[in-house]
């Protein structure tokens, strides 16, 4: 590598560049075309948590079933974690892409297996074209296992990292309650089939652009995983595909938004869509997005409930381990043909 060469995006990006990089150049067929997208205008559904365990229950898992058939993307307030904390993981996150360069690079790693790395772009090693963000990587369940290995710069950021992964955990596992009720299975069906439960999260940051039209934070992808919890900063970035459109997704002080992974539209035999999103950038502020991923253990199978198959309904997939699924989708990259129709009842398998 030459020496005036960056590791990272972030460091490029504050030096200035008028242009962007080739190899962060996407072809002609697949930019963004930033104007031709929409703006959310209220339409992913804004689910208010508050009534989960009051009267207005029945009314809330139904609101829940409805946005996972529909958009399989909503978003939660009241949602039981404080504003402070959203405040500080936003903050100790902006804090940690502020460190001196040297700092940063401590934690750098282009080794997908490591369990806790920074990183640029998405998979490095295999991908053609590079995408506009940096991201510390963490693994942070069961938190003891992994603590140790996080940054301890800022100070503060192990403590108030495990505090966060803590809340975000309690709020998914009350939303896979509700989730397997509205589609009628026990409460717990969900908890039960993803093993011993893995949950990672990310601190994606995205500089400064000064070509937005030609390349993507993140590509159209949908999420490997089960579900997963999205905290962003005021800067909008995140689209959603619907209907064959971009929308925009604006971000709402305070609010997480929610999305259906690859392994949910599994375990629902199809009536829950995970669906395809990519984050832009732009050419005046930078981005942090924080996503929670939670997903089922290596070793755990994935398959329909038989509660959903049925004549009408037969099974769209066939069984497979979370090992397998996770493999085959870091090896693709992030492509917009989902992984999952390679796990199609008689479908091919590789």
């Amino acid at each position: 590598m030459a020496p005036t060469a960056k590791l990272l995006l972030a460091d490029l990006a504050s030096s200035g560049v008028k242009q962007i990089p080739s190899n962060y150049i996407r072809p002609l067929s697949d930019r963004p075309n930033l104007s031709d997208v929409q703006i959310s205008d209220g339409s992913i559904p804004l689910i208010d948590l508050q009534g989960l365990n009051g009267p207005n229950h029945s009314t809330i898992i139904q609101q829940i079933g409805q946005a996972c058939q529909r958009d399989g993307f909503f978003q939660v307030k009241n949602h039981g974690i404080p504003e402070e904390m959203i405040s500080i993981i936003l903050d100790i996150a902006r804090q940690f892409f502020k460190l001196p360069e040297s700092e940063r690079l401590k934690n750098y790693s282009d080794d997908p297996t490591k369990t806790t790395r920074l990183s640029t772009s998405f998979n490095i090693k295999t991908e053609q074209v590079s995408s506009w963000r940096d991201f510390l990587r963490l693994h942070c369940y069961p938190l003891e296992d992994y603590v140790h290995e996080w940054p301890s710069n800022p100070p503060s950021f192990r403590k108030d990292v495990a505090e966060y992964c803590t809340s975000v955990r309690g709020l998914v596992l009350r939303l896979l309650e509700a989730i397997s009720e509205s589609l009628g299975l026990e409460r717990d069906y969900i908890d039960k089939k993803l093993g011993g439960h893995g949950q990672h999260m990310a601190m994606n940051y995205y500089p400064p652009c000064p070509q937005p039209e030609l390349t993507y934070g993140l590509p159209g992808h949908t999420d490997p995983n089960l579900i997963t919890i999205l905290l962003q900063d005021d800067v909008p970035g995140l689209q959603v595909l619907r209907n064959g459109k971009w929308i925009a997704v604006n971000p709402i002080p305070n609010t997480f938004i929610v999305n259906i992974g690859d392994q949910m539209q599994v375990l629902s035999n199809d009536r829950y869509k995970s669906v395809l999103h990519r984050a832009v950038v732009n050419s005046d502020k930078d981005r942090i997005s924080i996503p929670t991923f939670y997903c089922p253990s290596p070793d755990a199978v994935i398959g329909p409930p038989k509660e959903l198959v049925d004549d009408e309904h037969p099974a769209v997939y066939r069984d497979f381990t979370y090992g397998e699924y996770y493999e085959k989708f870091w090896k693709k990259g992030l492509v917009k043909e989902c992984c999952l129709d390679l796990f199609k009842q008689g479908g091919a398998t590789r």
